[in-house]
């Protein structure tokens, strides 16, 4: 396999720091660029997170002293150095769509965490197991651009990323309605527990603009391409609640579904023991072996002890049991910064490059 030369932009804030840890021993990628804002720039990478890094690991020691350019003044050199980049800059939208352009106009590919380009209608939103077929629309992106090489990709909203997997290997039954309840980690407001202690002993009801896209961003992974864009699917119904809990990271889901031919428990967790997709056809660098884990004890899965599960890229699942007012209901959980941020990211990344979307220079 070709190695490739990655840049990360807005590398300095949690989900870049999640990006460097990822992509330092990758054995695909190698980091050439780190990019952040202009109160950065110029300084190596070690100084501008000294004291303020988030991750778990150690700074790796390959990246102490790359000195961190603009992400917005140095595109041009940023764009001739790297082979695609990774996107998590902390901007606002409009400021968002419009740096993502540049680089895909510049011949860049961007794979990006962020969501303003998420209901562009020509730039794929893809987990990476479930839709990949959504990639034949970067052609149609690349005629927009007038690009040949350019283009942008988006990985989901992190607070789908657990039960729209769980949801996806039962499509056939025909699912009808969906009521989802995310209970969310703090990481995924890119804070700890040291940034932000009133979230300690507390529980925040809200999560401004959250339920919005948990409702609406499925419909769109189920949806299909039709004339150079992705037309979401208009079933089933969705409706969410999004809550934020004093964890550090580590989203779980409250499920309950109908169908219009419901199947049996049984069925349900050989289709989700079974489920297979792309990533783990072609066993890419960060495809967990087992995507989907069904967990029989009654008390799992629980954050503490699940969420790391197959390096934090795996989905588990628990409780399966029928309702009162739907057809069934269970719990499911996964990592928010790796499956569900920047280990998504990667994952597509992988998955861009093995089907030559990516190349190397």
């Amino acid at each position: 396999m070709a190695r490739y030369r990655v840049g990360i932009i807005g590398a300095t804030g949690m989900v870049g720091q999640r990006f460097v840890t990822l992509c330092a021993a990758h054995p695909w990628f190698e980091i050439a660029v780190l990019a952040a804002s202009s109160r950065s720039a110029g300084r190596t990478y070690g100084e501008c997170v000294e004291g303020r890094w988030l991750m778990a690991a150690p700074l790796p020691e390959n990246v102490r002293d790359i000195v961190v350019r603009d992400a917005t003044a140095d595109i041009d050199a940023i764009t001739r150095s790297v082979d695609f980049v990774f996107s998590a800059v902390d901007m606002k939208k409009d400021e968002i769509l419009a740096l993502e352009e540049a680089y895909a106009k510049r011949e860049c590919p961007v794979v990006s965490n962020n969501s303003a380009h998420r209901w562009t209608g020509d730039v794929p939103m893809v987990i990476p197991e479930l839709n990949a077929e959504h990639l034949s629309v970067i052609e149609y992106q690349r005629k927009r651009l007038g690009t040949s090489r350019g283009f942008i990709a988006v990985k989901s909203n992190c607070s789908i990323q657990s039960y729209v997997p769980a949801l996806h290997p039962l499509l056939d039954f025909g699912i009808t309605r969906i009521l989802a309840t995310t209970y969310q980690a703090i990481s995924g407001a890119g804070k700890t527990f040291a940034q932000w202690s009133e979230m300690v002993d507390n529980v925040i009801p809200l999560i401004g603009g959250e339920e919005e896209k948990s409702e609406k961003e499925p419909l769109k992974i189920w949806g299909a391409v039709e004339n150079g864009v992705i037309v979401p699917a208009t079933t089933p119904s969705i409706t969410t609640q999004c809550i934020r809990v004093p964890v550090t990271d580590g989203h779980l889901a409250a499920v309950f579904v109908s169908f219009d031919r419901k199947p049996s428990a049984e069925e349900m967790r050989k289709r989700w023991s079974e489920f297979r997709g792309l990533p783990q056809e072609l066993n890419l660098p960060s495809a967990p072996k087992q995507f989907l884990r069904y967990f029989d004890e009654e008390n799992r899965p629980q954050v503490k002890l699940d969420r790391e599960l197959e390096g934090g890229m795996a989905v588990s699942i628990g409780r399966l049991r029928e309702d009162t007012q739907y057809d069934y209901k269970f719990v499911c959980l996964s990592h928010n910064t790796l499956r569900g941020a920047a280990g998504g990211a990667v994952l597509l990344a992988e998955l861009l490059c093995e089907q030559g979307y990516i190349a190397a220079k």
